[in-house]
């Protein structure tokens, strides 16, 4: 019987883990394939399949063409070493979902398929290798499947799947765009063609249709704007009017329809897909409610102790203090077990962030209580906890600034007075309040302020110190010092309210923009093993003073008089993989990247235009309108926050009862009721509102500041709690079409 109970607790915990971080795998429930299932997803085995992908990914840095050349065998040792420890990660996998579900999963079979063919490849490449036979690494392309394809990387999934759905709609667009494109191109060709004009290389303009197509694409995304229209300009004036309705149509028009047409369908799919995980998480909760639950009068209940042992399970580093503080939330009324209702909020609750603040009295207070509670000493600090000490200080900042713009000799002693000004200010800031929550975790602006200053401070007194012993000025050293005091005018950003609303928003929207962070990664891996193999070699960088054949010329002969060698371009080109990150960063930029192409297709042919092309439709209008649409959504619920005050009913009874609870009371894991609330100031000098032992709770958000999270609130909110939820297998296939269920499913049915 307690076998069995540990066993129910256990598939409990992993249910409300799942329903805590969105998880959606179908596991097995078998004793064995529950422990085995909280192995895969505990933080280590995570961490340590994320550095094998990147390693796997990095691994092209050191093969040829190597940026840090390493032998053959050292990167082919790396990579079997990453394939096998991908091979067992997804047999870890297999263990503990169910095998039909496992084998329809495309992502198995992609991984699988990749394995499979990297081994092939590297097999057929070393052989060939050993008869000095030189043939292409087909396979590199194929490595961020594993970025993808992996269970820990659902975020980056998702993004694709969005742009996925929103391919059709973003197709019907495009077609549209290239029949005007076409159209226009057929204009030009006929207007231009036979007037014998020449463009300011001395080169023909507009004879040929395809040069035309890309001439004028290019001006779409306006990198060749306004030298594509000079010649025809210069012609005669009226020929502006062409170029003034293309640019309307096809730059303003079709630009931001594409990007209209993305951030609509990209909202449709991400409610979908957000509408599925609530019910997944509901549906996950209610499971682990059933394995829990006792008979409670007429009701079912989970028991207190269940609860904490669940709770432990689910959160082992969340404190005793804290896990009874989620109990009284849970547990308003102390009947001793957690109703249904609240139960399944418990995902939510944890994840809420709620910091634990222990009170402490200064070490000032303690050491010489006398002095530190003297009148003076009252005044020196409530002048420094005034709102007046803050403008005082962001004032010197602004004056700082305007000598650091100036940046005269005659003021250089200046600096010494600005950085003495600042020590002060933080030694006073230091004795008001209590060092341990001065410097805490969350107190970024706190280490930030010190760190600058304390940097600024050693790297002026070190480059001091050697201009009078051995008349040397350190650029490395000047430079450090002239960045750190540019750093510290971002102090102002935490002085002014929207200022903090903008970077607040920033700093929170951070880890989702990662997912579009390792979406770009894989796109530009894909797009820089293509541009090696095609490209490497063809271009070369040579030094400014060098006499090698053809080196003005980027050490190929068909780039003489171009605008690439003429804009001394040699260096961005694809002859390692450093390199091709950076071509694809400037293409992605956008400008002058109709130069790089016909640089490229100069050395190569014509056709490697469409290269570029392919990359600048994929990057540019498809990727980053997608990314800019998650910004504006994010902004706009951002925003709405802020203004509206948008609170759930769990965080305002954390604020409730977010408290002060004396150390020295808290016994056999309780709260007592003698607490204080969190909102009175902890100045820890043994004032009257402080208490000497003990902590206070407060969350350390009051908001969901993510787009997901405010719409999976929504969706749940819609959700009955009677409603058991859909099956597994019915969440999954639910479609943005979808209605939202409203019959809730029995107990027997789940």
């Amino acid at each position: 019987m307690a076998e069995a109970a540990a066993q129910d607790l256990l598939l409990a915990a992993a249910f409300v883990s799942d329903a805590q971080y969105n998880r959606n795998i179908p596991f097995r429930t078998s004793p064995e394939a529950v422990r085995l299932y909280h192995l895969y997803n505990h933080w280590m085995m995570r961490t340590a399949t994320y550095f094998f992908i990147f390693l796997n990914l990095s691994l092209a840095l050191f093969e040829e063409p190597a940026v840090y050349p390493l032998p053959f065998l050292a990167t082919s040792v790396l990579e079997v070493l990453c394939l096998l420890v991908f091979l067992g990660r997804l047999t870890h996998f297999a263990k503990v979902t169910l095998h039909n579900v496992f084998w329809k999963d495309a992502k198995n079979i992609c991984i699988m398929g990749a394995i499979l063919l990297s081994l092939t490849d590297l097999g057929i490449y070393g052989v060939l290798r050993l008869y000095g036979v030189r043939s292409i690494r087909w396979s590199r392309f194929m490595r961020p499947i594993f970025l993808i394809n992996f269970a820990e990387s659902r975020q980056i999934r998702r993004a694709l799947r969005s742009i996925r759905n929103t391919l059709p709609e973003i197709t019907y667009v495009f077609l549209l765009f290239m029949f005007s494109l076409l159209m226009f191109s057929l204009m030009a060709l006929k207007l231009f063609g036979e007037r014998n004009l020449q463009t300011a290389e001395g080169l023909p303009y507009f004879r040929n249709y395809l040069e035309i197509v890309f001439d004028l694409y290019v001006l779409v995304t306006t990198a060749n704007s306004p030298d594509v229209m000079m010649p025809a300009f210069d012609f005669s004036s009226w020929y502006a009017l062409f170029f003034i309705a293309f640019v309307i149509v096809n730059t303003y028009i079709f630009m931001s329809l594409f990007l209209a047409v993305v951030y609509n369908n990209y909202k449709k799919h991400l409610k979908n897909e957000i509408r599925k995980l609530a019910y997944m998480k509901r549906r996950k909760m209610i499971e682990a409610f059933n394995l829990l639950k006792e008979e409670e009068g007429e009701q079912f209940v989970v028991r207190e102790a269940r609860w904490k042992q669940l709770v432990k399970l689910v959160a082992p580093d969340t404190s005793n203090s804290h896990r009874e503080l989620l109990l009284r939330i849970s547990d308003d009324e102390q009947k001793g077990f957690v109703d249904k209702k609240s139960f399944v909020q418990l995902a939510d609750l944890l994840n809420i962030q709620v910091v634990t603040l222990k009170i402490r009295r200064h070490p000032l207070a303690r050491w010489a209580p006398a002095l530190y509670g003297s009148t003076p000493s009252r005044l020196l600090r409530g002048l420094v906890r005034h709102r007046a000490f803050v403008w005082t200080f962001d004032a010197i900042i602004l004056i700082n600034a305007v000598f650091i713009a100036l940046d005269e000799d005659s003021i250089s002693y200046a600096e010494w007075v600005f950085l003495a000004l600042y020590v002060i200010e933080i030694l006073l800031k230091v004795y008001t309040y209590e060092p341990r929550e001065f410097f805490g975790k969350t107190q970024f602006w706190n280490w930030f302020d010190t760190l600058i200053i304390f940097a600024a401070l050693t790297a002026t007194i070190l480059n001091a110190t050697l201009q009078s012993t051995m008349r040397y000025n350190s650029q490395q050293i000047l430079d450090i010092v002239f960045i750190l005091r540019v750093l510290r005018l971002i102090r102002i950003v935490d002085s002014i309210q929207r200022f903090q609303v903008i970077m607040n928003t920033l700093i929170n929207i951070v880890p989702t923009m990662l997912t579009f962070g390792g979406l770009t990664l894989v796109v530009y891996c894909v797009f820089a093993i293509i541009g090696m193999e095609a490209f490497h070699g063809k271009i070369q960088y040579f030094p400014a003073n060098s006499n090698a054949p053809h080196a003005l010329e980027c050490g190929n002969p068909a780039l003489k008089d171009s605008l690439f060698a003429r804009g001394k371009y040699c260096k961005n080109n694809f002859n390692n993989f450093a390199s091709s990150f950076i071509v694809l960063m400037e293409l992605t930029v956008v400008n002058q990247w109709h130069v790089f192409a016909n640089g490229f297709a100069n050395v190569t042919g014509q056709p490697a235009k469409l290269y570029f092309i392919a990359f600048h439709i994929v990057m540019v209008i498809i990727i980053v309108n997608i990314f800019v649409s998650f910004i504006l959504e994010a902004f706009f619920v951002e925003y709405s926050l802020e203004k509206s005050e948008v609170e759930t009913a769990i965080e305002q009874k954390i604020q409730e009862l977010g408290m002060g609870v004396q150390e020295d009371e808290l016994q056999h894991e309780q709260l007592l009721d003698n607490m204080e609330s969190a909102e009175h100031e902890l100045e820890g000098d043994g004032g009257a509102k402080a208490q000497s032992k003990g902590l206070v709770f407060k969350i350390a958000s009051k908001r969901y500041r993510t787009v997901d999270a405010l719409l999976q609130r929504m969706f749940e909110a819609e959700i009955p709690l009677e409603d058991e939820g859909l099956s597994f297998e019915e969440i999954l296939n639910l479609s943005p079409s979808s209605a939202v269920p409203r019959s809730p499913s029995s107990e027997s049915a789940a």
